[in-house]
C-alpha cells in the first residue's frame, strides 16, 4: 500500500519490515525492555503472524510501529505501539492508531495492554481502562 504523508513523516500499512528494523525501533522506543528482542525466532514470528502492521517512516528510517492481530470486524489486539523516543510527542503514536483504525470495520474495538507509564497517553486519546483483562502465562 502506498504511504500517506504527514509533514516529513509517512505512514504505510502492511509494508514488510525486517527483524532488525523491528528490533531497532523497539529499542529506540524503550519497548525492547519488555520484549524478547534477543530471541530472533520470537521476533520473526511476531512479525510473520501479526496481520496488521502500520509503520511510520522518516525518509527510509523506521520511526514507529503499530503491530496488531485482528479479525478486522470484532476485535483488534494492538500488541505493540512503539515510537522512537526522538520522535515522541509529535502525534505519531496517535496517527499510528488512527491508521490502524482505518483498516478495521466500524464495530471493531482495539484492545491493548499498556506499557508502564503509558496509561495517561491512552486515556488522553480516548481509550477507556478495562478491569476485565485476564492473562494466562
Amino acid at each position: 500500500m502506498n504511504p500517506t504523508t504527514n509533514n516529513s513523516i509517512s505512514y504505510a500499512v502492511n509494508t514488510q519490515i525486517s527483524v532488525e528494523q523491528f528490533i531497532d525501533v523497539l529499542t529506540r522506543s524503550t519497548l525492547a525492555e519488555r520484549r524478547l528482542v534477543e530471541d530472533l525466532e520470537c521476533i520473526r514470528g511476531m512479525l510473520e503472524h501479526s496481520n496488521l502492521l502500520v509503520c511510520a517512516w522518516d525518509d527510509q528510517r523506521l520511526i514507529g510501529v503499530a503491530r496488531s492481530v485482528t479479525d478486522f470486524h470484532y476485535a483488534c489486539y494492538l500488541s505493540d505501539l512503539a515510537v522512537d523516543e526522538a520522535y515522541q510527542r509529535r502525534g505519531i503514536g496517535r496517527r499510528l492508531i488512527e491508521e490502524t483504525r482505518k483498516q478495521l470495520g466500524p464495530r471493531c474495538k482495539i484492545r491493548l495492554i499498556a506499557a508502564p507509564g503509558a496509561g495517561e497517553f491512552y486515556e488522553r486519546i480516548g481509550f477507556e481502562r478495562s478491569s476485565r483483562c485476564w492473562e494466562l502465562e
